[in-house]
């Protein structure tokens, strides 16, 4: 199955067997129609040959390509990793996000270092209510990750990051009540709200998500997510996360005024990503929060440059969006996604000056840029 959108003279698709977004020429979009079509190769040529000045030996090569293409299969594999699961855990933790409770055990320090920093600030000690129990435990290969002592998935130790996206997976599944079916996607960004709509900052990292994200929310706005950003089917709104802020060490001096207790709290090295970090817990007291969205903003702070803020084409945000996202590989989700995502504004901001940035901001949510 193919879904097919049309923007500034380009086709996007999306490619079911795959679950993959693909910006092409309209003369690679005909072809793929006919080919889902059952239209042969030698009648494409023919069909084209006329309407085009490409050589008929160029065709057929397109042709081939398209072809393997369409019939790769999914990039997702099934794994038949075991892992025992050990009678002995040495750490755990109760996590309390609104009335849910995740009472977490770690097998040992290494896992419990994978999960623990981030929702540090949501640990406690006098639980009540429903409580869910996830187990992680790992061998010298693999990483296993349990839910009611139902296994969810096994990982290579050098995946360790699916693991870790796929446990804030089913803590936004807990917290939301909603199924993975349910979601459109989850996006690597940060998200603010001004208490009735939100925006998305998106950007490589080292590009100033969280550190922008820090300095707005110590300026009026709410943080909604960092670096781990849900989005729903039903309603397309971004759903709050309640993970805390990551601020890496060149962001301090510009923070530590704004949050001086960065001075003394913990540092953490993660080695696979060569950064070294500290948290600041979010100002969200309603992780049960969910706006519709503003805006995306790919964001870049860039010393000594002036502001500048212009809008950019949503083939371009698609582009840039989709290799750090978690789509949903549902077709009905997939279309929606693409319903949604080339309707919303999408800005590029480079700044220097933080009450620059804070004040447009304020402008795209005011609608008065």
């Amino acid at each position: 199955m193919i879904l097919q959108r049309t923007l500034e003279n380009k086709t996007i698709l999306w490619l079911q067997n795959s679950n993959q977004y693909l910006i092409v020429q309209p003369i690679v979009a005909e072809i793929i129609s006919l080919l889902n079509n059952q239209v042969t190769k030698e009648e494409i040529i023919t069909a084209l040959s006329d309407k085009n000045s490409t050589t008929n030996h160029k065709l057929s090569v397109i042709i081939d390509d398209i072809s393997r293409l369409l019939t790769s299969p999914s990039k997702e594999k099934p794994n038949n990793y075991l892992v025992k699961k050990p009678q002995l855990f040495q750490y755990q933790s109760y996590y309390k996000i609104n009335d849910v409770i995740i009472h977490v055990h770690y097998s040992t320090e290494y896992e419990r270092f994978l999960v623990h920093p981030k929702f540090a600030h949501l640990e406690t000690s006098k639980p009540e209510g429903k409580i869910d129990s996830f187990h992680v435990y790992s061998n010298d290969q693999h990483i296993s990750f349990s839910i009611n002592n139902e296994v969810i998935e096994t990982w290579l130790l050098k995946d360790v990051h699916f693991f870790q996206g796929k446990f804030s997976m089913k803590i936004v599944e807990h917290m939301h009540q909603k199924i993975e079916d349910e979601w459109l996607g989850v996006f690597h960004a940060s998200a603010i709200s001004n208490g009735t709509s939100s925006m998305l900052f998106l950007g490589d990292s080292g590009n100033g998500k969280s550190t922008s994200l820090a300095l707005l929310q110590a300026n009026g706005f709410t943080c909604l997510a960092d670096d781990f950003v849900p989005v729903a089917a039903k309603n397309k709104h971004i759903y709050s996360f309640p993970s805390a802020i990551s601020i890496k060490k060149n962001s301090l001096q510009t923070l530590l005024p704004i949050y001086p207790e960065l001075e003394n709290s913990a540092e953490y090295h993660f080695k696979r990503l060569n950064k070294i970090v500290r948290y600041i817990v979010p100002n969200n007291n309603d992780y049960k929060q969910n706006l519709p969205c503003k805006a995306l903003v790919f964001i870049k702070y860039k010393k000594d440059s002036d502001l500048a803020i212009s809008k950019i084409s949503n083939l371009n945000a698609l582009e840039q969006l989709v290799p750090d996202s978690w789509l949903s590989p549902k077709i009905e989700n997939a279309s929606i996604f693409l319903d949604w995502f080339l309707k919303i504004p999408c800005y590029q901001l480079t700044y220097s000056d933080n009450t620059k940035m804070i004040n447009t901001v304020t402008k795209i949510f005011n609608d008065d840029l």
